[in-house]
């Protein structure tokens, strides 16, 4: 009897480490589209302050209609890309396009000085904090779950559930965002 019994102890360990190994995949995972949903709102935050933006700046340099056609593209392409890897890319765009649309500002004082377009700036710098904290967390969280997906003994579980390695926020390699800053005076 006393086999029987460390058999059946054995088994139910087995079993609630088996519970305890899948509950924690399904928790990495909610936490991880969490997280995405948070870089989510603030993408979409930053793709309605953009058409204000470019208006703003519209009605001083409007000859300059090349870079609000790149502005506009760029942001139709981020809103419609879909998963990090694609909208890493799209962001990337965008944010190169609205550097040029600052770029254009910047030779017109009398537009900084205009209230409605230093508010729009101050509040897209916000958001673009705000997506920077977002991403933080999110790869965090991709971070954590992809080590548990690789790692022995949970690797076992995620194989046998079908839980995936989730893709990275990243910057793409040759972005204007991870270059030196040019300070010159």
């Amino acid at each position: 009897m006393s086999i029987l019994t460390i058999i059946i102890a054995v088994a139910v360990a087995v079993a609630l480490w088996v519970i305890f190994a899948y509950n924690s995949l399904v928790s990495l995972v909610n936490r991880t589209k969490e997280a995405w949903a948070d870089i989510d709102v603030q993408l979409k935050r930053r793709y309605d302050l953009i058409p204000n933006l470019v208006e703003a700046v519209k009605g001083y340099a409007s000859h300059e209609s090349g870079v609000f056609e790149k502005v506009t593209e760029a942001r139709a392409k981020a809103l419609s890309a879909q998963g990090p890897g694609a909208k890493g890319q799209a962001e990337n765009m965008l944010t190169d396009a609205l550097k040029s649309v600052f770029a254009v500002a910047e030779a017109y004082p009398q537009l900084r000085a205009v209230e409605s377009f230093t508010s729009l700036q101050t509040e897209l710098s916000d958001t673009e904090n705000k997506i920077q904290a977002a991403r933080r967390f999110y790869n965090g969280n991709v971070r954590d779950l992809n080590i548990k997906i690789e790692t022995f003994p949970s690797n076992l579980i995620a194989g046998m559930f079908n839980f995936v390695k989730q893709e990275f926020f990243q910057l793409e390699a040759g972005s204007a965002e991870k270059e030196p800053v040019k300070v010159s005076f």
